[in-house]
């Protein structure tokens, strides 16, 4: 014999009502509201699995560029420099996570050419160490990174900021940094010549319009720093940098300030989580809306069901059993509708590279257009954990939907409901 055999009695009879009745157009008609309710949680979860890997991969792609520019890890001197930054670079890769380390300084300042200005963030670099925390020279379009050497004054700035300056290879800008100089005339900006030697396209316009690199030895004179203003690192996990800062922290020795990734873009961030959890909120009423589509069904059922109620009462069956029967009916619906909408979501999900590009050539168009967003292809991360919580909303969501029909037909009365039989 089969195992559904071996089920207690109201599992097979729940499990026979969810099926099409044979008897009546009635009992059809009820099986098809089932199905309507079964494809309604389907879409709902489907819907939800999808949207949440695309905003995932969004979030996963503005990461990565972002992270291609920015270091992991920043820790700075609260006095202003590190003299000691290499027994700092040291200390540091005693932590296992640490892969890479690098000397930096960091202003802020304006950059002029003719009659335009633009404000930009002026990082000094150590070119030979700069490729082990960040990605900037291979992002590098024209010219080289390795051109920013000590005494040149040359610079690479973003191809937006590069743009609006209206300058190319080998154009001169001048920067004004804050900092004021006493002069007889009075406290003027400290000002110096730079060379455009290097464009870069990191892909984020953030950095692409407002930042440029010049070489440390020059940024260092321009500050009047004796050393550099601290160390960036980059970790195996970016994940974890929250974690080994905390480490670095309480290891390394001297007044230091660290921060990571996430600190430095922590409004960011937050706009993205705060948005993931209103979508996922709005998505679920889609499947809220369905799984309580179960109470009409159940409720039909009942009604129709209230002769063989009754016959199973006059046999013995209690009002717990009653309620077990129809709970058990709209759970199965609410399981095989979360089932379905988890593998149609999944499929989704994990082939939204293939699915996006077909529909743009069917119907002609192109969703993210080159010319105004900073990627053309739809990018997808599915998480599993994702999947796990929205599947186990649904079938909650079904549940609770069967409890005020179940205990509805725990209520009724075997001498009323065969009156009229």
């Amino acid at each position: 014999m089969s195992i559904v055999h071996h089920l207690p009695y109201e599992w097979l009879v729940g499990l026979r009502y969810t099926r099409a009745g044979k008897r009546s157009s009635r009992n059809s008609f009820i099986s098809f509201i089932s199905l309507i309710s079964v494809s309604g949680i389907a879409l709902g979860v489907a819907a939800l699995i999808v949207v949440l890997s695309v905003m995932n991969g969004f979030q996963k792609e503005v990461t990565d560029r972002m992270l291609s520019v920015l270091a992991h890890i920043e820790i700075f001197d609260a006095r202003g420099a590190m003299p000691n930054w290499q027994q700092a670079e040291k200390e540091a890769f005693k932590n296992p996570a640490v892969r890479g380390a690098a000397p930096f300084v960091e202003t802020q300042g304006l950059l002029v050419r003719d009659d335009t200005m633009k404000p930009a963030v002026i990082r000094g670099i150590l070119p030979s160490s700069e490729q082990a925390v960040s990605d900037v020279a291979r992002q590098v379009r024209q010219g080289s990174l390795d051109s920013l050497r000590p005494g040149a004054f040359n610079i690479v700035m973003g191809y937006a900021l590069a743009r609006s300056l209206g300058v190319g290879i080998g154009d001169k800008v001048n920067m004004l940094l804050a900092q004021g100089t006493m002069t007889p005339a009075g406290m003027v900006p400290r000002s110096r010549v730079f060379t455009v030697s290097g464009i870069f396209e990191a892909g984020h316009y953030e950095f692409d319009s407002a930042m440029a690199f010049i070489d440390i030895v020059d940024a260092q004179k321009m500050e009047r720093l004796a050393a550099p203003s601290g160390l960036r690192l980059r970790i195996a996990d970016m994940q974890q940098a929250p974690e080994v800062a905390r480490q670095l922290k309480a290891s390394m020795p001297g007044d230091l300030v660290v921060r990571d990734w996430s600190k430095l873009n922590a409004n960011w961030f937050a706009a993205v989580k705060t948005e993931k959890r209103m979508m996922f909120i709005i998505l679920t009423l889609i499947i809220a809306v369905a799984a309580f589509n179960l109470v009409s069904t159940l409720v039909m059922t009942v009604t129709d069901k209230q002769a063989d109620i009754a016959i199973l009462r006059t046999l013995g069956a209690s009002p717990r059993s009653i309620m077990k029967i129809f709970m058990v009916q709209g759970a199965l619906v609410g399981i095989m509708g979360t089932a379905l909408g988890v593998a149609f979501g999944v499929l989704v999900a994990l082939n939204i590279d293939v699915i996006v590009p077909f529909i743009e050539h069917l119907l002609g168009v192109q969703f993210l257009s080159r010319d105004i967003y900073l990627i053309s292809a739809i990018p997808s991360d599915m998480r599993w954990p994702d999947v796990y919580k929205i599947g186990g909303v649904s079938v909650l969501l079904a549940f609770v939907a069967t409890i005020y029909p179940s205990f509805a037909a725990s209520r009724v009365k075997p001498a009323e409901a065969l009156r009229y039989e």
